[in-house]
Parts: structure tokens; sequence; C-alpha cells
């Protein structure tokens, strides 16, 4: 009898208990949630927890004028501090009115950081300076979160600091610069080239492609300014190589596109033809010719970038796979066996196009196995359009290198290890 009345007793308490838990149910769902003292409101927790599962979204701006792989190792780096990368791409007037003439129209540009693999979105017309207007469009429209900038100084022109208004607001973050290069560094070669070519032939040119690839010359001091300009300062490391590389290799049954090029002044007519040519298969092999290869078929100021810088250059854009540093010039049957290359394209836009006169040209091996494609260039752009631009506005760029090369000599000067990828 007592196990039975316990049985009976319990039965009873889990009835009441489940009636009770059911009216608390419905008086919650009616009601609404009751705060407890002590605890955070309910939507309080859910918006904290949608804000934690929110992706990181940082903003790196910039004018990326002849865009180069150090300015791609500086989105990397912005990238790393987030989940999201959004770029503002300055308009040109600001340039213009801040810096000097851009080399590249903001079209180009766009282009150019819309490729770079670690880029997520791209906003045109960016304003040099930060405004406060500015600023919150970045935290209320675009959900930034933190607005990244080199450890090198932005000036405005009255000398205030450009990124003043997100450090203050505590929303800044900084990466280190690249050494090596810059715009106002490559254009100094450029009008270098310019200069050399006006002297008399009793010169040896050859010397100056060599001081490009070299990274020496008895016009330039170690601190990175000079009576002429900085020649190429870059020390390519395999660490860098390793961090624009991606981790993966064709699969088994990849298509794999093949194609070659100097990608010298690596531009938007470069960027696009590598977009359709990826879009031919599922995996782009790009081959990169040495500097010897480039100055023997296009002269002896050629190449302006070194063998290095250029495969960077290319590695960052999102359209490719792979890459061969110092490709052969002639593309072999064996080179086409050992990559199991299923397509090898070229370009209609090409500054050396005399080989296809030539029976023994480089594709002929490919064109006789009958996977050779010529693609029609979206762009009319080539390294020498952009090498045209600098010459035919020679002084203004010279007028804004020398500006330039100021503050980057006293940057250089006072600048302090910055740890950093």
């Amino acid at each position: 009898m007592e196990v039975g009345s316990s049985k009976a007793r319990l039965a009873v308490a889990c009835a009441i208990g489940g009636i009770v838990l059911g009216a608390a149910v419905v008086a919650l769902h009616v009601a609404g949630p009751v705060a407890v003292p002590g605890l955070p409101p309910l939507d309080a927790l859910r918006r904290r927890f949608r804000r934690r599962r929110r992706p990181v979204r940082v903003y790196m701006d910039g004018c990326f004028d002849m865009m180069h792989y150090g300015h791609c190792n500086a989105l990397r780096q912005a990238r790393a501090l987030g989940d999201q990368l959004v770029v503002g791409v300055v308009s040109d007037d600001e340039i213009t009115v801040n810096k000097g003439p851009p080399v590249t129209p903001l079209n180009e540009r766009m282009v150019m950081v819309g490729a770079v693999k670690w880029v997520d979105d791209v906003i045109p017309d960016a304003p040099y300076a930060i405004t406060e207007d500015f600023m919150n469009k970045l935290f209320t429209e675009y959900n930034i979160d933190y607005i990244i900038h080199g450890d090198d100084p932005c000036l405005l022109p009255d000398g205030t600091d450009a990124y003043a208004l997100a450090k203050n607001a505590g929303r800044y973050k900084q990466i280190k610069r690249t050494e090596g290069v810059s715009t106002t560094d490559i254009v100094g070669r450029m009008l270098l080239c310019v200069r050399e070519r006006s002297v008399s032939d009793r010169h040896n040119h050859s010397s100056l492609q060599r001081q490009f690839s070299s990274g020496h010359g008895q016009k330039v001091d170690d601190s990175g300014s000079g009576s002429g300009t900085r020649i190429s300062h870059f020390l390519p490391t395999s660490r860098r190589i390793v961090q624009f590389s991606n981790s993966r290799g064709p699969g088994p049954d990849s298509r794999i596109v093949y194609i070659d090029g100097a990608f010298d002044l690596f531009h938007a007519g470069h960027v696009e033809i590598l977009r359709l040519a990826r879009g031919l298969g599922d995996f782009l092999l790009v081959g990169i010719h040495t500097d010897q290869t480039i100055s023997s078929t296009r002269g002896p100021h050629r190449p302006i970038m070194n063998l290095h810088e250029r495969s960077l250059s290319v590695l960052a854009c999102r359209y490719v796979d792979e890459v061969i540093i110092g490709a052969p010039w002639d593309i072999s049957k064996d080179m086409i066996t050992t990559f199991n290359i299923s397509l090898v394209v070229q370009g209609t836009i090409a500054e050396n196009m005399d080989f296809a006169k030539d029976e023994s040209h480089p594709y002929a091996v490919p064109m006789d196995m009958g996977i050779f494609r010529r693609l029609e260039s979206p762009l009319d752009i080539t390294t020498s359009t952009i090498i045209r631009r600098i010459v035919s506005n020679h002084e203004a760029y010279q007028k804004r290198n020398e500006k330039k090369e100021a503050s980057e000599k006293k940057y250089y000067e006072s600048k302090n290890f910055v740890n950093g990828e």
C-alpha cells in the first residue's frame, strides 16, 4: 500500500508541475519575456549574440595608382585583421588636388583593386581625407568595425593626419608598410628611363635593366631617395611568396589553362585577359618571363619591375591559381605534359607580336597540338601605354615625385621596426 501511495503522489506532482510549466510558457508567449533582476534582457542577449556572430568588417582606402605588390600586401594584411575587407578608391580629382595627376584613371584602378584576392567590396570615389560624415557612413551603412592604414604617415596638404578622426574614435588599426616599392619609386624608374634614353649612345643602356633587377644603381642612396630615383630595393623572401600563393593545386581532372607574358607594370589590361583565361578552365597557370628574356625581346630598358616583383603582382590576382617564376619563352611538348596543360591562350593586345610571322614562334607546339587559342583582349592597354602616360606628362610627374620623395626620405630616416607581415 505504501509503495502504491508513493507512486500516486509522484504522478500527481508531475501532473501539477506540467500544468504550471505549461501555464508559464503560455504567459511568456502572451506577455513577452520577463526581466530577471541581475540579468540582461533577453533581447539584449540576442543582439549581443548576433553582434558576436557578425563578421568583422575592416576598411582601407588609397589611391592605388599604378597598383603594385606593395598595395596588394597592404590589402592582405588589412584583410587578416577582419573577416571582410572593404576598400575605398580615391577619385581622380582628389588625387590631383592632394598628390598630383594620377597615372591610371579611376575605372582602371577599380578593376585592379577589385581583382585582388583579399578584397571583398570596393567603394569608388572615396575621399582622400576621412571626414566625420564619411566615417559615420562607413560605420552605419557599410558596418565597418575598423579603419586600417600603414605605419607610414599620411598627411594632408595642411599637415594634419588624414586618419585623426578614426584614431580619436578608437576605430583605427595599423599595418606594416611594404618596403622596397611605391608608386613614386616606379614612376621614378620610368623617368630615369626617359633621362637615360636622352643621353648619348656611348652609355651602356643594358646596365639600367640590370640595376632594376638587382636593386643597385649609382644614383641611389640607402635612405631611399637620391638625385635620381629609388631603383628596386625589394628583398624577396620565401615567406612573402607563400603568403601570396594559393595553397591548393589542380585536381586530377582539372582543365588547366596556361597563359604567359612579362606582366610588367601589372595593369587593368593584364587583369582582364587573366579573367577571361580563368573562365576557360578550372585552374589558371601563368608563366612569367625572366628579366633577361624581356630585355632581349622588348629592349634594354625593360622590364621596369623585376621578376620577383612581377610574380607577386600576378599571384595577388584572384583569377590566378599558380605561376611559373621564370617561364621559358618557347612552350614545349614536355612542359605541356609536365603541367598537364589543356589549353594555351594569348590575348590579341600584346607588345611583342612579331614572332607570329615566324614559323618557329613560341606557340608553335600548342598550335600543332590544337590546344592554342587567341582571346580578344577586353582593354587596349599595354605596359607601353602606361609608360607613354608618364612621358607625355613628364614634368608634372617629375614635380610630384620630387615632393613625394622628400616625405619618403623622411620616413626612411626616422622609421622604427614595426611588427607585422
